[in-house]
């Protein structure tokens, strides 16, 4: 799955425009490196996203294409804030 998709699928970001724009201004980091929203999104990627006053650091649990606001919680946990 796309990161920008990835992103507003587990609620991290709100929309998708947003996280695209998040992206190529490159406040999204995985695994280290600045990630395009075309990235393909694996399970175990830490993902990193740079937006607010302070960072915060995700580890990939599930990618599903549909989640509810329930599940979203659970695509994802937050390794450190």
């Amino acid at each position: 799955m796309r990161l920008d998709k990835y992103l507003k699928n587990s609620r991290l970001i709100k929309r998708r425009t947003i996280a695209n724009e998040a992206c190529d201004a490159g406040k999204v980091i995985v695994n280290g490196k600045v990630a395009r929203a075309s990235y393909d999104v694996k399970l175990g990627d830490i993902i990193e996203i740079q937006m607010g006053p302070r960072p915060v650091r995700v580890k990939v649990q599930e990618i599903s294409e549909h989640a509810t606001k329930a599940d979203a919680a659970t695509m994802y946990v937050v390794v450190s804030e």
